[in-house]
């Protein structure tokens, strides 16, 4: 099984004539089935690290690596390819307006050259795990934030990702649907070995990682005695609030 490993990854920016510090020799490595939070408040660099372990962004300094290769090193065609094994929950929705929600659902699926009845499938099997069933046809402006939200993390995972990177994915729910998102998301990992990095400024969510990383000014520092999540998946109702 691949793991992600950041050795001593340095990204720096230039903001009003100083210098932010967003990863200052980061080092981590994750492994297959692993769910480890980075948790700090906002601007601490949380999400340029999911961005460099992405490869959206290129470190100054270091390398982050993905199965052995390094991601910034990867040619055009390999890096997209990489990109496309990713489940990516971006803290913003990135959902096409006017376009109903398995379709939303499929756009990973359709860019990986599966057919539109197949990637509708696969897209629908997640739109009802995660409470939308009755909502798959219904576009973005007739769904809450909440919803929007679970739309979104469908599309991350309907690809069977190998790695997931996680930006706040549970900052639209209420606390009941971020505690059974949370725990899907825990127990795919475990059951298909596929680790996850979670950012978040949320104790509670941070609660269901298995790691807990502090980061500030850059560095990282775990958390010493946590204890990981012991949180056990609970189906999403249909007939709760929209969240």
């Amino acid at each position: 099984m691949s793991t992600l490993e950041l050795q001593e990854v340095v990204k720096h920016y230039r903001s009003g004539g100083e210098t932010v510090r967003a990863a200052d020799g980061v080092s981590l490595t994750t492994a297959p089935g692993e769910v480890v939070a980075l948790y700090g408040p906002s601007g601490s660099g949380k999400t340029t690290l999911l961005l460099l372990a992405a490869g959206l962004l290129a470190p100054d300094a270091g390398d982050v690596r993905f199965g052995g290769r390094s991601v910034a090193r990867l040619s055009r065609e390999a890096g997209a390819q990489y990109r496309r094994s990713l489940g990516f929950v971006f803290q913003t929705f990135h959902l096409m307006p006017g376009v109903p929600a398995i379709d939303n659902a499929t756009l990973k699926l359709l860019a990986d050259g599966l057919s539109p009845a197949r990637a509708r499938k696969q897209a629908t099997t997640w739109l009802a795990r995660l409470g939308l069933a009755e909502r798959a046809h219904h576009p973005p402006e007739r769904l809450s934030m909440g919803e929007r939200q679970r739309v979104a993390i469908a599309r991350a995972l309907a690809n069977d990702p190998q790695l997931i990177l996680a930006d706040e994915p549970t900052g639209n729910l209420d606390s009941v649907r971020s505690h059974q998102t949370l725990g899907m998301l825990a127990r795919l990992c475990r059951e298909r070995a596929v680790a996850m990095l979670l950012v978040t400024h949320d104790p509670d969510a941070a609660g269901f990682a298995d790691r807990v990383f502090d980061l500030r000014d850059g560095r990282l520092a775990q958390r010493a005695g946590h204890l990981g999540a012991t949180a056990v998946e609970q189906p999403a109702s249909e007939g709760a609030a929209p969240a």
